[in-house]
């Protein structure tokens, strides 16, 4: 009988969702790449629909065939980082007045966020984020909730496109303060709770 814990074993490491992660990658970095080369919107807006419809479909086979981990939830956060950059990148190179508001989306999600992320390994007992609502409803529900969730980097790209054809160059730049705001608050009320200044508020995922 092997020795190795749950979270760890070769089964669960190469299970359907850790596949479906690792296709999802490969797909949106590819069509990132395509559109560096190609200087067009089109494919920088389905490699991102690429990104979030895996990112979802992982999550939910994950969830319906009771194989989630901890190793799947780490590999799920590193290849979002992965598709969420190279993405951005993509962006910056194709339209160079976006590098303002991606600037501070790199910043919010690519430190903020990814650490606010990982803290969930503080407590041994959880699988990923999705579960952070049994430590403290409110950083879940700012952070991993559908709402949330949505606007980590929905919000910055749609309003991108929106502030190409309308000319409100303002509100992406309105958006990612908001997010790096957000992650800010966050991130502070975590370290008050882990310090034991401020007493976790433990909820409904709801």
């Amino acid at each position: 009988m092997t020795s190795l814990p749950l979270e760890v074993r070769p089964a669960l490491l190469l299970a359907i969702p850790n596949r479906i992660t690792l296709v999802r990658t490969v797909i949106a970095m590819a069509l990132a790449t395509y559109a560096f080369q190609t200087g067009e919107l089109l494919w920088l807006v389905i490699g991102y629909v690429a990104y979030w419809f895996g990112d979802s479909l992982d999550g939910w086979v994950a969830r319906r065939r009771n194989e989630e981990s901890l190793s799947g939830a780490v590999f799920d956060i590193v290849c979002d980082r992965a598709c969420s950059f190279l993405l951005a990148a993509a962006f910056m190179a194709t339209y160079p007045d976006t590098i303002g508001p991606l600037a501070l989306y790199l910043v919010q999600f690519g430190v903020l966020d990814t650490m606010l992320t990982f803290s969930f390994l503080l407590w041994p007992w959880m699988l990923s984020p999705n579960y952070f609502y049994k430590v403290d409803r409110p950083i879940y529900v700012w952070n991993w909730s559908k709402p949330a969730k949505a606007m980590n980097t929905g919000a910055v790209v749609v309003s991108l496109i929106v502030a190409g054809r309308t000319g409100a160059h303002w509100l992406p730049y309105a958006v990612a303060i908001a997010a790096l705001a957000v992650k800010v608050v966050s991130s502070y009320r975590l370290i008050e709770i882990l310090c034991g200044r401020r007493a976790a508020a433990p909820g409904e995922a709801r």
